[in-house]
């Protein structure tokens, strides 16, 4: 880390980590004492309901009903603990790069506008959390994680699927956003059956064709206008978008350029899996590694950010195929 992050560290988060690191022993004690009385107290409600049946099944089923309770009441202190300090050190890590930090947003950017042009699957249950907001290079962002799950069921039982799990993120583009440009997945084989367009978010959508290869074996785009598709998507942000799926490893990225919401934005969303979390409760809170990998995690996403609002190049020209 640099000078700036090491007297955060030295000044402010380590002295207030050191605090807590009593009360961190405290909470995993208390957890192992818990998890062990409700052992002990599940020998005893097994025994009482083997007296009762008669059989060994429901010695066990008391024994490992009441561990899990005492698991789960153990496990609350380290829990609030935990939530505690993943909010203090986004919050400061936030306020070093001039920026907000919301543990839960209150109502999540554009989600359904996601959704309406496919770029998100359908969901029955859902979490957001960890939002950041803020300003870079004059564009106003904001970013969260979302974990969408859908209900499925097998043999009469009902159980949840991930779905998406990763950050969606808006920005207010800082060129002129005219028209809908959606930038999905590459189908396949079924790109054949979407050739002439698609239907999404109410909008009749015709196929654009791409002169750029290797963006076209991972995207396929689709626009309300070729000619507005043309002045969007210029061989500088085609090249930044394949850097940004790159930097995040292949992480399904899916993006579209939208002017309905009155400002202009581009709409991003990718798999990245659950970032911005303190790590194990097991080791010392004042652990630097803590630091730097939220740190580290926020600053690739600001790096991507910084490099999609950046200005077109000189002399750029359309990366789309007219027909």
């Amino acid at each position: 880390m640099d000078a700036r992050w090491e007297r955060l560290w030295t000044d402010t988060l380590k002295p207030w980590l050191d605090e807590l690191e009593l009360e961190r022993k405290k909470a995993l004690r208390y957890r192992l004492q818990a998890t062990g009385m409700g052992f002990v107290a599940g020998l005893g409600f097994g025994a009482l309901l083997l007296l009762w049946a008669g059989d060994w099944v429901f010695f066990g089923f008391g024994v490992f009903v009441a561990t899990v309770m005492g698991v789960t009441i153990g496990n609350k202190r380290v829990s609030d603990l935990s939530k505690r300090v993943k909010v203090q050190l986004n919050t400061a890590i936030a306020e070093a790069l001039e920026l907000s930090y919301l543990e839960k947003p209150s109502q999540p950017a554009r989600l359904q506008t996601l959704r309406d042009f496919d770029l998100l699957p359908s969901y029955n249950r859902c979490k957001f959390e960890d939002h950041f907001s803020g300003s870079r290079q004059g564009c106003d962002f904001e970013l969260y994680e979302a974990h969408l799950e859908q209900r499925r069921r097998s043999n009469k039982r009902t159980y949840f699927v991930t779905v998406f799990r990763g950050v969606i993120i808006r920005i207010n583009f800082p060129r002129k956003v005219e028209g809908v440009t959606v930038i999905s997945r590459d189908s396949g084989w079924f790109n054949g059956m979407a050739a002439i367009g698609r239907s999404m978010g109410g909008h009749d959508l015709k196929r654009i064709g791409l002169v750029d290869p290797k963006f076209e074996r991972i995207f396929e785009v689709y626009g309300d206008d070729q000619v507005l598709a043309r002045y969007m998507l210029t061989p500088s942000f085609m090249e930044r978008l394949i850097t940004l799926e790159e930097a995040l490893h292949g992480k399904r990225v899916r993006a579209m350029f939208d002017e309905h919401s009155g400002e202009g934005e581009l709409l991003i969303a990718a798999e990245t899996g659950n970032l911005f979390e303190i790590g194990s409760m097991g080791k010392p809170l004042a652990d630097q590694s803590r630091v730097q990998s939220i740190v580290g995690e926020l600053s690739q996403i600001l790096e991507i950010i910084d490099l999609l609002v950046e200005p077109a190049k000189f002399g750029d020209a359309s990366a789309v195929a007219l027909d």
